[in-house]
């Protein structure tokens, strides 16, 4: 946090989606939800505690229920979300283990759920995937409502604020979110939250400004204050100076001529100056997302992730489950390819129905593709939905996580298997879908040229590569400033992978975070990769990004580019050659 001489505050937070606005603080915390105080109760209080704690829910429950049916046409996209929280209102892993220690400890509901969801948070907060991580966040509003309805805290309904401000909370729920008017909500900021979360999901599809993950955002911040949120550079800026009010008045201004003419072109196919195609897809984890997908200009789905019916359910699916859910997904994006990956998934995740050993490190241990081939049944029952799946749709398999030819091996052989159960149960299916894996981990590309003789496509995943590669968590504070996808080290395993891919004549896309980042884009059209996969939302400024580019100019710029030996000075490089075309404003990203 920083603090001028003119009394202006300016907080770095985590952008959780972009643009800018500029109006008043308007405080919406729930009093009392983190003042409980633990207390013992006797054998006779036991099932007048419980009954306590089951209204509490029950209420929660009704105020969804009320919400969903009266859910406004601009999210209702997202209201998948919102189920996935009256899931949580009942799942085993929060209610019933809350009820078991209210009745083994004999302390009262409102420490038994905190302590219960303590240990569910901690959970999910060693998984490595961004967006399965940032489920600690959905743990936490459930936790938040059904502990306001323990106390008796009042909520203040944001569907009732009339006139226009910013929101500032320690944090704003789904269904808190489903409640914004976009005519008075200019923005909101959270002392909670992530890029991943269902939050800024909505903030998203809603189109306003925010910042999450501030930390002391209430604290900090008075009604009333005059606020700047910058959602694309993650930056609150509390009571700012006349200079710094009129600077961003003007970025304001930029800023919603800039992403005007960017949604007037989204629907232009993105080609480079010289008429080089790129096929620019999304990443997607619900179903309910096609649409948004769609609307930004998405020819295909390039990551479909299978884990949040495992993590929903309290077991494992059916096959006739997840066939429904895939069937659904392909009919819904025909005639164009869905590549699904199958399940990224650890026994952490899972616990509550799974026996599983405990991992000291879970993102080197018994994860992704090591699961599935630990646990066969499991993985043949997805492998077999998803064949069921393709003889409806154009469906492309990728396989996460693999480190080693002989596990591409042992994958084909459980295909197979798959495939001789569903002939031996004589369903309809199709066994003659494309295969890729995930070039996720150093030894991946290392070794892809060999991996690339049994798979008929690679699939790039930044987001592992880059922390794996370089070794750095990027959930720890004090190190992700090094996690950089310019990185030359990064860049030169990127090159490897795209070489194998072109010598041995398969197709190449990359599904990672990276792809959506316009600064990167230079450098992916000069590898010659044409298939990026990315967040919808990013799409329209890469496609803006795409077509200012000469690809021939891109890769002459790549010789250069690969003979440096820093980050910053691969960053510099780019700024310089494409300062006119980058998104900029400044020295701050304006999308």
């Amino acid at each position: 946090m920083n603090t001028s001489t003119s009394g202006q505050i300016i907080v770095k937070g985590i952008s959780g989606s972009p643009g800018i606005c500029i109006g008043k603080a308007y405080l919406v915390d729930k009093e009392g939800v983190n003042l409980i105080k633990r207390y013992p109760i006797n054998d006779a209080q036991i099932s007048n505690e419980i009954d306590r704690f089951k209204q509490a829910v029950s209420k929660a429950k009704n105020d969804y229920a009320r919400i969903i049916e009266s859910i406004d046409k601009a999210i209702e996209d997202n209201i998948d979300i919102l189920e996935t929280h009256m899931v949580l209102f009942e799942d085993k892993m929060l209610y019933e283990r809350t009820i078991d220690t209210i009745s083994i400890d004999k302390i009262n509901a409102e420490w038994a759920l905190r302590k219960v969801a303590g240990k569910a948070k901690s959970m999910f907060q060693q998984i490595d995937d961004p967006y399965l991580k940032a489920r600690v966040n959905d743990i936490d509003q459930v936790m938040d409502k059904i502990m306001a309805n323990l106390i008796g805290a009042q909520d203040k309904k944001i569907s009732d604020i009339n006139k226009r401000v910013i929101l500032v909370a320690h944090d704003i729920s789904p269904a808190d979110a489903s409640q914004i008017q976009l005519e008075r909500i200019k923005g909101f900021v959270t002392d909670r939250g992530g890029k991943d979360s269902h939050t800024s999901i909505i903030a998203k599809s809603l189109k306003i400004p925010s910042v999450l993950g501030l930390g002391k955002a209430t604290v900090n911040v008075k009604n009333d204050d005059i606020l700047i949120v910058d959602g694309s550079a993650g930056i609150l800026i509390i009571n700012p100076d006349e200079d710094t009010l009129f600077d961003y008045v003007e970025r304001l201004t930029r800023f919603e001529i800039y992403r005007a003419g960017l949604e007037r072109e989204s629907h232009l196919p993105a080609i480079t100056k010289d008429g080089v195609v790129l096929n620019l897809m999304a990443n997607i984890e619900l179903v309910e997302e096609i649409v948004a997908a769609k609307d930004y200009g998405a020819t295909d789905i390039g990551l479909f992730r299978t884990e949040f019916l495992y993590l929903d359910l309290r077991r494992f699916p059916t096959e006739d489950e997840l066939f429904c859910k895939y069937k659904e997904l392909v009919e819904l994006m025909l005639p164009h390819s869905v590549t699904i990956r199958t399940l990224d998934i650890n026994g952490d995740k899972v616990n509550s129905y799974l026996s599983v050993v405990e991992e000291a490190n879970p993102s080197l241990g018994l994860r992704a593709v090591r699961f599935c081939l630990e646990n066969e049944a499991v993985f043949i029952t997805q492998l077999k939905a998803i064949l069921r799946a393709a003889a409806i749709g154009n469906i492309k398999l990728l396989i996460p996580m693999i480190s080693c030819v002989e596990e591409i091996l042992q994958v084909k052989q459980i295909i197979q298997k798959a495939v001789q159960d569903l002939e031996h149960e004589k369903k309809v299916f199709n066994k003659d879908i494309p295969l890729g894996i995930m070039i996720e981990v150093p030894s991946a590309s290392i070794m892809a040229d060999y991996l690339a003789e049994h798979v008929d496509f690679f699939s790039i995943g930044t987001n592992d590569l880059i922390q794996y590669s370089l070794a750095i968590d990027r959930r720890n504070p004090q190190v992700a400033h090094l996690y950089q996808a310019l990185n030359p080290a990064v860049l030169r395993m990127i090159k490897m992978t795209c070489d194998a891919a072109k010598k041995k004549g398969i197709d190449i896309v990359m599904c990672g975070e990276m792809a959506g980042d316009p600064i990167n884009i230079p450098v992916l059209i000069g590898m010659g990769l044409t298939d990026l996969s990315m967040n919808s939302a990013s799409i329209p400024v890469v496609k803006n990004m795409i077509r200012n580019i000469d690809s021939r100019k891109a890769k002459s710029h790549m010789k250069k580019i690969m003979v440096l030996n820093t980050a910053k000075e691969i960053t510099d490089y780019i700024i310089n050659e494409y300062k006119d075309i980058l998104p900029f404003v400044g020295e701050d990203e304006i999308l």
